[in-house]
């Protein structure tokens, strides 16, 4: 068997099914830059897929917001992209790779202010604490 077609290790970047950009704003001063910013990626990056807006907490999420996500390959230019454009909007950038937990903790980098998540939303919280 050779090393590609094999079961991937763990911690092996190829096992990155695709990416999640969690866009977050207040509903009463920043979302106009959040829509700004959503209407851009949609014009420069047609690939991703748009989430829909939550004015309400859902998930781990402790502020409104909407998700953007997006293949593996589109990393390369949507990362120094989104570093340039995200106007001052908190965005938490995370891996799919199966472990929710992991990957919006361990996995996650937060463009500006890093937010607390309520990470008992995730059903192997206990176990990875």
């Amino acid at each position: 068997m050779s090393e590609t077609s094999g079961p991937l290790a763990a911690g092996d970047p190829r096992s990155i099914a695709a990416y999640h950009a969690h866009v977050y704003y207040d509903p009463q001063t920043t979302r106009g830059r959040a829509e700004y910013l959503r209407r851009r990626v949609a014009a420069e990056f047609p690939q991703a897929k748009l989430g829909r807006w939550h004015d309400e907490l859902v998930g781990p999420h402790t502020q409104s917001m909407y998700q953007v996500a997006f293949p593996s390959g589109m990393l390369g230019p949507f990362l120094p992209w989104l570093m340039l454009n995200r106007d001052g909007v908190t965005v938490l950038l995370h891996p799919e790779t199966g472990d929710d937990y992991r990957d919006h903790t361990a996995h996650a980098v937060w463009f500006g202010a890093v937010l607390p998540l309520r990470l008992e939303a995730f059903p192997n919280a206990a176990a990875a604490s």
